[in-house]
This record gives C-alpha cells, sequence and structure tokens, in this order.
C-alpha cells in the first residue's frame, strides 16, 4: 500500500504543471511573461516587486522564478539574495532579466543566486526555452 501511495505522488510531481513565480514592477511585462509561459504549460503566479516576490516564495510552492533586477521597495539582487539565504527555498532554479546587458551587470546577477540571464526584450520563443530548460521541464 505505502508503494502505491509513494508512486502515486511520484507520478502528480511529474505531471503538475510547472510554477513559476514571475517577479517584475511592470504590469505589461508580466502579461507577456504570463502569456507566453501559460501557451507553454507553466502555471503562473505574479508579484509585484522583490518584497511580495520573497513573501510569495516562502509560503507557496514554486519550481522556478523568473525576476527582474530593477524594481520598487526590493529589488532582484537584494531579493535573490535573500531566496538563496533560506534554507527551504535556496534551490529554485532563477532567470534573471534586465534591460541591463553590460557583463558586469550579468555578473552580479549570477553573484546574487541567478541561474540564467536574459536581456530584455526577450522573444517569446526565447524565454519558454529557457523556462523549460532552466527548471528542468524541456518536455513540457
Amino acid at each position: 500500500m505505502n508503494e502505491l501511495k509513494s508512486r502515486e505522488r511520484s507520478n502528480a510531481a511529474i505531471n503538475h504543471p510547472t510554477r513559476v513565480l514571475v517577479v517584475d514592477d511592470g504590469i505589461t511585462m508580466r502579461l507577456f511573461y504570463r502569456t507566453v509561459l501559460e501557451a507553454a504549460g507553466f502555471e503562473v503566479e505574479e508579484a509585484t516587486n522583490g518584497v511580495e516576490g520573497y513573501e510569495k516564495v516562502l509560503t507557496q510552492t514554486f519550481d522556478l522564478m523568473i525576476v527582474d533586477i530593477n524594481m520598487p521597495k526590493m529589488d532582484g539582487y537584494s531579493m535573490m539574495k535573500a531566496v538563496r539565504a533560506e534554507p527551504s527555498v535556496r534551490m529554485i532554479p532563477t532567470i534573471m532579466v534586465s534591460t541591463q546587458s553590460h557583463p558586469a551587470d550579468v555578473t552580479k546577477a549570477f553573484e546574487a543566486g541567478a541561474n540564467y540571464y536574459l536581456v530584455k526584450p526577450v522573444p517569446p520563443e526565447e524565454l519558454a526555452e529557457a523556462a523549460r530548460l532552466i527548471s528542468g521541464r524541456a518536455e513540457q
């Protein structure tokens, strides 16, 4: 009986939609991310700044985060550092997105804890492919 329950939990974990937390202060950008990611089979939750994003990541379960850098209240770098310092959520893969394309900006994002970096404007197919690869759900 325990083996059957364990197998059911494993199948549920494999078959559940990949949950993505999008953290961006721009409503247009959040709508873009939601549209692209939902079309690619992801379930999307939104946050409007780093504080809200950090609170959501501590209270909900996510398979991936997409985090803007320049936001009010708490920027993406600070949010990432806070997430990476929290043992219960530190392993959530994260894509940081910004209009900043200088190599120093990319380095700073990786030092804060990003797993991948994209420069806005991000083509929809590139966003979907990066989300699939970074979340480990390439088959979606």
